[in-house]
């Protein structure tokens, strides 16, 4: 009645291992946690976005500080080149000036060479006889040519006959010159020697004035050192006569108490001229020391009154704080009994709550069976 040997499809089939395949590939995909990626991180790509502009703006400021650098190196460049050119300039400008002024055709060394001129500043071949330039192959002079020879020996007398007549001159003058040079030492000397007599008679007269003067001068001030002595013992007689009466009759033996009162007031006085106070003044001091006594031993038992009153406050402050220190320590044990039955009540509650929940609330357990339910497809 049903037919059950179908045949089989096989294309339905290989698309059911097909799909099996894919679903295995995809379990092990995605229960490996190694291999795993599912969905995306915002965070990561923002922060690459982030990076990515970041890195654009860095390229693009390192290409502006580039750009700024190469600018600044071509003007640098330019302006070196420019003082490059300059100093060529300069440069050549004074090697032009010095070769203008220092190196001239004239100062060549082998300037007689080519000089254009040269024939025209050149010397005669012979200027005469004893021109160094006229050897034997100079065809200029020969042997035993004598052109100019009785002229020269003309001329060799004449300058013979000046120079004898200039030396017997010059012995002549030499001979007077030294008589008169003689004569005047001579002179000189007996002038100097009538000069020393007359300074040395002159030097003897002064010396005897000074002498005498220096003698009269001496004495005087003998005299007057005399008279000022005398002078000096009488006035020193006469001051230790006044000193010894001023002190007999002054008021300093006298101790004379007047003398010592100061002119800004009664209450005040002169230290080198006091001798002392007065037996009222003393007794005035007495009187006013023992009210100062009195009032000291009055100050002294108020004093020891008040330190009494010190104590018995502070006895009966210190009663008081231990009496309140006493309550405040009650008070704090009633207060920890509180709590430790508070918190005892509060234990028994809890554990009761935890019975109940334990006992009553979760009595279903989860077995193994219930957890592995979980994980066994990808869909």
């Amino acid at each position: 009645m049903y037919k059950l040997d179908l045949p089989v499809d096989y294309k339905e089939a290989s698309a059911i291992e097909r799909r099996r395949n894919v679903e295995e590939q995809r379990k092990s995909r995605i229960f490996n946690a190694r291999v795993r990626t599912i969905g995306i991180d915002p965070q990561a790509l923002e922060q690459q976005a982030r990076d990515k502009q970041e890195q654009e703006e860095y390229e693009r400021r390192r290409h502006e500080a580039f750009a700024s650098d190469a600018v600044r190196n071509d003007l640098i460049a330019q302006l070196l080149e420019q003082r490059q050119e300059q100093d060529i300039r300069e440069l050549n400008k004074a090697e032009n000036d010095f070769r203008a002024l220092h190196q001239q055709p004239g100062n060549r060394r082998e300037w007689d060479l080519y000089d254009p001129e040269a024939l025209k500043k050149d010397k005669p071949a012979r200027v005469c006889d004893d021109d160094p330039r006229c050897g034997i192959s100079s065809i200029q002079k020969f042997d035993g040519e004598d052109l100019n020879n009785k002229a020269r020996n003309k001329f060799q007398q004449e300058q013979l006959r000046e120079w004898h007549t200039q030396q017997m001159n010059e012995r002549d003058q030499a001979k007077h010159n030294q008589d008169m040079a003689d004569r005047l030492y001579e002179l000189k000397m007996r002038e100097l020697d009538q000069r020393a007599m007359e300074l040395q008679d002159a030097e003897e007269q002064c010396r005897r004035a000074i002498n005498h003067a220096t003698k009269d001068f001496n004495a005087a001030l003998d005299r007057d050192r005399k008279e000022k002595e005398a002078l000096s013992r009488q006035q020193q007689l006469d001051d230790n006569a006044t000193e010894i009466a001023n002190h007999i009759y002054g008021d300093i033996l006298t101790e004379n108490p007047s003398v010592a009162q100061s002119a800004f007031g009664p209450h005040r006085v002169i230290p080198d001229r006091w001798k002392g106070m007065s037996p009222a003044q003393l007794e005035a001091i007495r009187k006013q020391q023992d009210l100062q006594r009195m009032e000291q031993d009055r100050l002294k038992q108020e004093e020891q009154l008040k330190d009494k009153e010190w104590e018995r406050q502070q006895v009966a402050n210190a009663r008081a704080a231990l009496l309140l220190e006493r309550e405040m320590a009650r008070k704090k044990q009633d207060m920890d009994r509180q709590m430790a039955d508070e918190n005892r009540r509060l234990s028994q509650e809890q554990k009761a709550h935890k019975d109940y929940l334990y006992k009553e609330v979760y009595t279903n357990p989860p077995t193994a069976a219930y957890f592995m339910q979980f994980n066994t497809t990808t869909r």
